[in-house]
C-alpha cells in the first residue's frame, strides 16, 4: 500500500474560491466527469481542511474539476509514483517511454527503487522532465555524485565537469562557476584547518564535514536546476 500523496490543501482551497466554486459544485463534477459517484461536499471539504488526505485517484480527478494540473496540489514529490502523479503522465505512457515492460515499472514503483539501466535512467528523466536533483535522487545516483564531487573539489574541478555533466544531463558551462567555486571553498576550508592544528591528522574535521555534506552544497548552487 502507497503512503498518502503529498497534498496542498490550501492550495485546493484557493483553486476552488478562484473558480467561484463551492465544495458541492466540486464533488459533483467529479462525481459527473470522473466516475466517483461517493464523492460528496463532506470529502471536499475535508482534503481542504487537512483532515483527510486524497488517494492518487481522487487527487488527479480533483485536479481535472478544478481545471488545474496535479502538481499544484501537491506538495513536492519525492518518490517515482509521485513524480509521475505530479505531471499526469500514465504509468503506461512512462514504461512505454523508458523501454520497461509495465510490469517491471510497476514493481519499480510498488517498491519505490528504480532499478533501470543508464539509458532508461536517461530516458526516465526526459519523459517525466525532472530537474537534476530530482533525477539523481530517483535514480538512486546520489552517491556517484559526492564521489565526483569529492574528487573535483580536493583535485582539479576541470577533470571532473565533463562526468558530472554527463551524469546530470547538463551543459558543462554551467558547472564551471559552481566547482570552481566549491574548490576554492574547500581548499581555504582545508588550508585554514591546517594552519589551526599545526598539521596534525585532527584538522580534517570541518574537511570531513564538507564532504558529509557536498551534495547539497552543489545543490545550494544550482537554485535553477535543483
Amino acid at each position: 500500500m502507497h503512503p498518502p500523496l503529498p497534498f496542498n490543501a490550501r492550495a485546493a482551497r484557493a483553486l476552488r474560491e478562484k473558480l467561484g466554486m463551492a465544495p458541492g459544485h466540486v464533488a459533483y463534477a467529479m462525481r459527473a466527469s470522473f466516475d466517483m459517484s461517493y464523492i460528496a461536499p463532506e470529502h471536499v471539504a475535508a482534503w481542504e481542511r487537512g483532515t483527510h488526505l486524497p488517494s492518487a485517484n481522487e487527487l488527479i480527478a480533483l485536479a481535472g474539476a478544478l481545471w488545474c494540473h496535479p502538481s499544484e496540489l501537491m506538495g513536492r514529490p519525492g518518490t517515482l509514483r509521485e513524480h509521475r502523479i505530479a505531471r499526469g503522465i500514465s504509468p503506461e505512457d512512462v514504461a512505454r517511454g523508458t523501454g520497461l515492460s509495465i510490469a517491471a515499472y510497476h514493481a519499480m514503483e510498488e517498491t519505490g527503487q528504480w532499478t533501470g539501466d543508464k539509458g532508461q535512467s536517461l530516458r526516465l528523466g526526459s519523459v517525466l522532465g525532472l530537474p537534476p536533483r530530482d533525477y539523481i535522487a530517483i535514480t538512486g545516483l546520489e552517491d556517484e555524485l559526492a564521489r565526483l564531487l569529492t574528487e573535483a573539489v580536493s583535485t582539479r574541478w576541470q577533470a571532473h565537469v565533463r562526468a558530472i555533466a554527463k551524469l546530470l544531463s547538463m551543459d558543462r558551462r554551467e558547472l564551471r562557476d559552481p566547482l570552481n567555486a566549491m574548490q576554492h571553498e574547500y581548499q581555504a576550508l582545508m588550508a585554514a584547518t591546517l594552519s589551526r592544528a599545526g598539521g596534525t591528522t585532527a584538522s580534517g574535521e570541518d574537511g570531513r564535514s564538507y564532504i558529509d555534506d557536498i551534495v547539497n552544497r552543489f545543490w545550494a548552487r544550482l537554485p535553477d536546476h535543483s
